[in-house]
C-alpha cells in the first residue's frame, strides 16, 4: 500500500513539471501509470477472491445451521405423529372390543329368541355406543385432513415467499477468508456439543420423587439481596437500560463478531464503573485508578450475580434488562472473547445452601422449627387476632433459630437473611403454584369426567372455534387435569429448573444459531440439564395420573423453545394466566352483593354459578384445544402447545361473552405490569 501511495506521488510531481520535463518523462509517466493500475486491479482481485470466499463460507455455514433445524423439526415431527398413531391404535383397539361385545349379545339374542325388552335395550344401548365412537372417529380423522391439508399449503406460500438467504445465520464465524476451513470445523464441532450430554455436578441427582427438604430446596434458593447489593443492583439496571446489546450483537450481517460482543461488553462495565463513581466517589475511584477491567473482576462478577439472583427471586422484575444480561453473559462465555476480556464475567449464584455450607450452618436446614419460621400467612377471612398470633408464633421460631445456630463464622443477620430467602421462596409458591390449585379445585368441583350438564360439555372438535384437536368430554377433561397437574409441578421446581436452566445457557462450550424462527431472530441453544428435569417431572406427573392423552413432547432448543430463557419465560407465564381467572372466579360472589350487578348476572348467565361455569367451561375448552400456532406440530397436544392454547385464548378474551364481567371483577390485563 505504502509503495502504491509513493507510485501515485511520483506520478503527481511528474505530472506538476515544467512542459519540457514532462514531454521529456511522458514514456516515464506512462510506465508508472501502468504499473499503478496493474497493482490497483491486483488488489481488486485480491478483494474480491477474499470477499467471494468469505461469502462461500457464510452461505455454507447457514446451510449447515438450516439443515440441523430442519433435522430438529423432522424428529419432533416423527415423535408426534408416533404418539399420535399410537393413540389411534389404542382408540381402535377399544373400537373393536365394543363391536365384539354387540356382536356377542346379538348372538345370545338369536339363540334366546324369547328375549326380553331389556335385552333389546342393552343391545341398542350397545348400538348407539359403537356409532357414537364411529361418528367421533370419522369426524377427528376429517377434521385432521383438512388441518393438514391447510398447513402444506399454508406451509407452501411460505417457502415460495421467505427470503432463505436472510433465514440463518451461525454464531462464530472466522473474519479472514484463509481460516474458512477452521471455521466450519468449529461450528461442526458446535453442532456436536449440542448434543453432548451434561456431566456436571447436578446431572447425578437420583431420580424419583423430588425432596421436599429445606436442604434440598435451599440447594436452588438464591440469597436475598442486602441493603448495600441492592444499591449495586439500581446501577446494573441503569446500565442495562441504556444498553442496544442485543440490537448491536444479533444481527445477521457482520464482519468481526468477537471484537463487537467484545467492545459492547468492555461499554457496560465502562458505565457501570461511571455510575459507581457518580454514586459513591471513593469506591469508584478505587474501581478505575488503573483503567483496567482484569482488575476489578470480582467487582463485575458480583454485581452481574446479583442481577440474575434478583431476578430469579423476583420474575416480574427486570423483564427486558434480564434478557440482556444473559445474552452478554452467554457470549462472555466464550473462550476466545474472555482471553479478549481478560477477566471471567460468569460466576456461580449465590444460595441459601453454599452460603450456609461456607460458614458451616447446614444443620439449621434440618431443624423443625424451619417450617414455622419460614410458613405463610395467610389471612383470608379470618380474625385479626388469629393472624396475629400466628406472626407472634412465626418471629419467637426465626428468633430460636438464629440464637441457636450463630457462631462466630455465622451471625444472627446472617441466619435471619437465610430464612427470610426461604421464605420468598415460599412466597413465590403462593402467589404461582396457588392459583393452579384453586383452578383445580374450581374444576373438580363443577365437572365430572363421566357425565356433564346439559350446555357444559367440555367436548372440542377440530376445525371448529379454531381448534386442532377433536377431544369428547371424558377425554378433554382428562387432558386439561393433566395439564394443570403439569404446570403445578413445574411451578413448585421453577427455581430449580432457573437454576439450571441459566447453567444451560453460560456453559462454556454451548454454543447456539442465530436463527430466524418466526418470531424474529434467536439464539437457538440446546439445554440438556433443563430437558433431563423436565423429562422427570412429566414421567412423574405420567405416573401420578396413570394414563396421558396427547403428546408428551416437549420442545427445547428448537424454533418453538429457542433455549432456555425462554423455556423460562414460558412457564413463568402460567400465574400470570390463571391468577386473573381464579380472581374474577372469587370476586363473582361479591359483586352479586349489588343489586345492578346481580341483575345483569342474572339476566345474563342465570347466577353466580352458571357465570362460574361458562367462564371455566370456555378456558377448559378453548385454552387447551391445540390452537395458537400455524400448523398441528408447533401447538397441538404438545407440552409446550398447551401453554401456546391458553395464550391465544388470552388474546380472545374480548371477543367473550363473559368480558365485562373481567372488567368489573377489576381485571386489567394478563401480562401484569411492564416498565415503560
Amino acid at each position: 500500500m505504502f509503495k502504491l501511495f509513493g507510485s501515485l506521488f511520483r506520478a503527481a510531481t511528474l505530472c506538476a513539471a515544467p512542459h519540457h520535463l514532462s514531454v521529456m518523462n511522458s514514456a516515464k509517466l506512462g510506465a508508472v501509470l501502468d504499473e499503478n493500475e496493474q497493482e490497483l486491479q491486483a488488489a481488486a482481485n485480491g478483494m474480491d477472491a477474499g470477499t467471494s470466499s468469505y461469502e462461500e463460507h457464510i452461505l455454507r455455514l447457514k446451510a449447515e445451521a438450516e439443515a440441523q433445524d430442519c433435522a430438529n423439526r423432522l424428529r419432533v415431527a416423527q415423535e408426534q405423529l408416533a404418539e399420535y398413531a399410537a393413540q389411534k391404535e389404542e382408540d381402535s383397539v377399544g373400537l373393536v372390543e365394543e363391536a365384539e361385545r354387540l356382536k356377542e349379545a346379538l348372538g345370545q339374542l338369536l339363540k334366546h329368541p324369547g328375549s326380553t325388552a331389556a335385552d333389546f335395550q342393552e343391545i341398542a344401548h350397545l348400538l348407539n355406543g359403537l356409532l357414537d365412537k364411529l361418528n367421533d372417529a370419522a369426524t377427528e380423522a376429517r377434521a385432521f385432513a383438512a388441518q393438514q391439508a391447510s398447513d402444506l399449503a399454508t406451509l407452501k406460500r411460505s417457502s415460495a415467499q421467505a427470503d432463505l438467504d436472510n433465514d440463518v445465520d451461525m454464531k462464530r464465524v472466522r473474519d479472514d477468508s484463509a481460516s474458512a476451513s477452521k471455521a466450519g470445523e468449529e461450528a461442526t464441532a458446535g453442532e456436536d456439543a449440542l448434543e453432548e450430554p451434561f456431566r456436571g455436578p447436578i446431572a447425578s441427582q437420583p431420580a424419583g420423587l423430588p425432596s421436599t427438604s429445606f436442604a434440598e430446596r435451599a440447594r436452588y434458593i438464591p440469597l436475598r439481596l442486602s441493603h448495600d447489593e441492592r444499591k449495586l443492583l439500581r446501577l446494573l439496571e441503569s446500565a442495562l437500560n441504556v444498553s442496544e446489546y442485543t440490537d448491536k450483537v444479533d444481527i445477521l450481517t457482520w464482519r468481526n463478531k468477537n471484537q463487537r460482543v467484545n467492545a459492547q461488553v468492555r461499554d457496560l462495565c465502562a458505565i457501570l464503573s461511571g455510575l459507581m463513581v457518580a454514586t459513591n466517589y471513593k469506591k469508584g475511584q478505587d474501581l478505575i485508578r488503573d483503567r483496567s477491567f482484569a482488575d476489578n473482576e470480582e467487582f463485575f462478577q458480583d454485581i452481574f450475580e446479583l442481577g440474575r439472583r434478583y431476578k430469579i427471586l423476583n420474575p416480574d422484575k427486570m423483564r427486558c434488562e434480564y434478557g440482556k444480561l444473559m445474552y452478554l453473559l452467554m457470549d462472555s462465555a466464550e473462550p476466545a472473547i474472555q482471553e479478549m476480556l481478560e477477566f471471567k464475567c460468569v460466576r456461580q449464584v449465590r444460595t441459601v445452601s453454599n452460603f450456609l455450607e461456607e460458614r458451616g450452618g447446614l444443620a439449621m436446614l434440618d431443624d423443625s422449627l424451619m417450617h414455622t419460621a419460614t410458613a405463610e400467612i395467610i389471612a383470608g377471612e379470618r380474625p385479626r387476632h388469629e393472624v396475629q398470633r400466628d406472626i407472634k408464633i412465626k418471629e419467637k421460631a426465626r428468633e430460636a433459630l438464629s440464637r441457636r445456630y450463630r457462631s462466630a463464622r455465622l451471625s444472627e443477620e446472617e441466619i435471619l437473611l437465610c430464612i427470610y430467602s426461604i421464605s420468598d421462596n415460599n412466597s413465590y409458591l403462593l402467589f404461582n403454584r396457588d392459583p393452579i390449585d384453586r383452578f383445580i379445585h374450581f374444576f373438580h368441583r363443577y365437572f365430572k369426567s363421566d357425565s356433564h350438564e346439559p350446555g357444559y360439555s367440555l367436548a372440542i372438535q377440530g376445525g371448529r372455534d379454531g381448534a386442532r384437536l377433536t377431544h369428547n368430554h371424558e377425554r378433554q377433561y382428562h387432558y386439561v387435569l393433566q395439564s394443570l397437574t403439569l404446570w403445578r409441578e413445574i411451578s413448585t421446581e421453577m427455581f430449580k429448573l432457573w437454576y439450571l436452566a441459566e447453567s444451560d445457557m453460560l456453559r462454556e462450550g454451548n454454543s447456539y444459531r442465530l436463527c430466524d424462527t418466526g418470531q424474529g431472530l434467536n439464539r437457538v441453544q440446546s439445554a440438556p440439564q433443563v430437558g433431563k428435569a423436565m423429562q422427570q417431572i412429566l414421567n412423574r406427573v405420567q405416573s401420578r395420573i396413570g394414563s396421558w392423552v396427547g403428546s408428551s413432547v416437549v420442545h427445547l432448543g428448537d424454533h418453538n423453545v429457542p433455549n432456555a430463557l425462554m423455556f423460562i419465560d414460558k412457564y413463568t407465564q402460567v400465574p400470570r394466566i390463571l391468577n386473573p381467572v381464579v380472581s374474577v372466579l372469587e370476586e363473582l360472589p361479591k359483586l352479586y352483593r349489588d343489586s345492578n350487578l346481580r341483575a345483569y348476572i342474572d339476566s345474563s348467565f342465570g347466577g353466580v354459578e352458571q357465570c362460574r361455569k361458562s367462564i371455566i367451561v370456555d378456558f377448559c375448552r378453548h385454552a387447551f384445544d391445540g390452537s395458537g400456532a400455524d400448523n398441528f406440530f408447533d401447538a397441538g397436544s404438545c407440552i409446550d402447545g398447551r401453554l401456546t392454547s391458553a395464550w391465544n385464548w388470552c388474546s380472545k378474551i374480548e371477543k367473550k361473552p363473559f368480558y365485562h364481567v373481567f372488567k368489573l371483577a377489576g381485571w386489567v390485563g394478563f401480562d401484569g405490569e411492564v416498565k415503560s
